[in-house]
């Protein structure tokens, strides 16, 4: 899997590409936490890459989730699509999270 961030403003854009499973999950919660240490509390995920996301994929989301929650921070979720988007409706994720089409929309409301 391939994770990309950049800022804008005060909410870290991670981009996600290929699949989150039990390989890459522990990469990605691991790199979310250090940004939560270093102070950040806004992130959205872009998972218009994503073609895969497992139980651990949605484990590590949820741990990231907890631990912005214990400092007022934030995470939403934009380019769900497909396989990926029914394990998020199926899982219920849809209705702990907050969802939109695009990246653009999902910043507008973090502003």
């Amino acid at each position: 899997m391939e994770i990309t961030t950049r800022k804008e403003k005060q909410v870290i854009v991670v981009s996600l590409q290929g699949r989150l499973d039990a390989v890459t999950a522990p990469e990605l919660e691991r790199r979310l936490s250090a940004l939560i240490v270093q102070g950040e509390l806004f992130f959205l995920l872009n998972m218009n890459g994503l073609e895969y996301i497992s139980s651990a994929g949605l484990r590590g989301i949820l741990a990231t989730a907890k631990k912005l929650k214990e400092k007022q921070g934030k995470i939403v979720f934009a380019g769900l699509k497909g396989t990926v988007e029914e394990v998020f409706k199926i899982s219920g994720f849809l209705s702990i999270f907050t969802a939109f089409d695009s990246e653009e929309a999902a910043l507008r409301t973090m502003e």
